[in-house]
């Protein structure tokens, strides 16, 4: 079985001297589980691995009792040290108040018990981890699948990723399309939003948040202004309900919405947000069509292209210290600029043998001369190889 790049960082984290608890956040289906599995079954340190998906009594006598079992376990064989993982920790109602208590003791009497834990939904994991548990952890983020990834693991070609996305649990049902579709719409993005968001905060209009996930996705590559959002759901309430609801699909891992780049940082704040999805099985799953006809539609097919190069970004900026945007004056555009310190590049997808103006690069790279510009697909660096490209090599 394939080991994702995240393997190693874990394995070797999990080697280091107790130090920090360990948080694998990310996504649903993109494999924490079976890394951490992966992990515990190479490295040579006594562990034990829980779930916290059928717990129905209190979960914090739960988790303290297996807590306390991993103490025993020690002190009774003379371990020198134990590993302990708690997966989906975000379902154990204040799981952070007993977590925080237990490690701050173990810290105290030089218990060595080293804590994993897993977790489908960022945001959760973020707000509980900054409110009790600051300074006492380190997080290892999993994304979706990439390109590479993917054709390693499933011998994918470049054309099946860009139309179906890197969930391997959907891998094997490609060839029927009907069922992949099923598959990602209940098992991931109903599930995502009514299990992790709806349970995440409190939401006032949850019909009108999957409303917006839905449209963000089938606008993936646009522009569309909040107002201009809020005429086309129904009960949308202000910009600022829907602002907010999109920045909790981004902390899901769904859609993001890019703000413009800009010198001045009000400026970018202010913009109209280009939607873009965190993996194109978002936008595919809602066509009318099925995926050798949208190979075949040049304008269709530019668009899942670009929406792939846009996923590709997106995931590798995750948690990093690196912005992504869009650029646009009118009537002139650049699908993406990335921001790391000091350091600007600016991308542009093209696809299909029309030849195509690259005026809007050409503008901005007049505004910013320092910035690098790249060509993705038609007459520029292919897809295929754009896709597996680390996002520091393009400053």
């Amino acid at each position: 079985m394939i080991k994702r790049k995240v393997f190693p960082i874990i394995f070797n984290r999990l080697l280091e001297p107790r130090k920090y608890i360990q948080v694998l956040a990310g996504p649903r289906q993109v494999g924490k589980t079976t890394v951490i599995n992966q992990v515990l079954e190479e490295i040579n340190v006594p562990h034990a691995y829980y779930s916290a998906d059928a717990v129905t009594d209190s979960g914090k006598v739960w988790v303290q009792q297996k807590w306390e079992q991993a103490r025993l376990l020690i002190r009774t064989q003379e371990l020198p040290e134990f590993i302990i993982v708690f997966d989906e920790i975000q379902k154990i109602a204040d799981w952070t108040e007993i977590v925080k208590k237990l490690w701050d003791e173990d810290s105290v009497s030089g218990m060595p018990v080293k804590v994993v834990l897993l977790g489908s939904s960022s945001l959760l994991m973020q707000q509980g981890l900054t409110e009790s548990l600051a300074g006492r952890f380190e997080i290892i983020r999993i994304t979706h699948w990439s390109f590479q990834e993917m054709k390693e693991a499933f011998s994918f070609s470049v054309e099946q990723f860009i139309y179906f996305g890197g969930y391997p649990g959907a891998a094997s049902l490609i060839d029927d399309e009907e069922r992949w579709k099923s598959y990602i719409r209940d098992s991931i993005i109903e599930t995502t939003i009514s299990k992790d968001i709806l349970l995440m905060k409190r939401i006032d209009k949850p019909a009108l948040l999957k409303a917006l996930f839905y449209l963000g996705a089938g606008y993936s590559g646009q522009i569309l202004s909040l107002n201009k959002v809020t005429g086309q759901l129904q009960d949308a309430g202000n910009t600022t309900t829907l602002s907010n609801y999109i920045e909790l699909l981004d902390s899901a891992g769904m859609i993001k919405g890019l703000q413009k780049y800009a010198s001045q940082q009000f400026r970018k704040r202010g913009s109209s947000p280009k939607f873009a999805v965190y993996d194109t099985a978002f936008l595919t799953v809602m066509l009318d069509t099925s995926y050798r006809k949208a190979v075949q539609d040049s304008a269709l097919w530019g668009r899942i292209a670009e929406s792939a190069v846009g996923a590709h970004l997106i995931n590798q900026c995750a948690g990093r210290d690196i912005g992504l945007y869009y650029w646009r004056e009118s009537p002139d555009e650049v699908d993406f600029v990335i921001k790391k310190g000091s350091h600007l590049a600016a991308i542009e997808v093209k696809t299909g043998m029309k030849k195509e103006s690259l005026r809007g690069m050409e503008r901005f790279i007049g505004n910013f001369p320092d910035a690098r510009p790249y060509l993705a697909g038609t007459g520029g660096i292919p897809v295929e190889d754009f896709l597996k490209i680390k996002i520091e090599n393009l400053f």
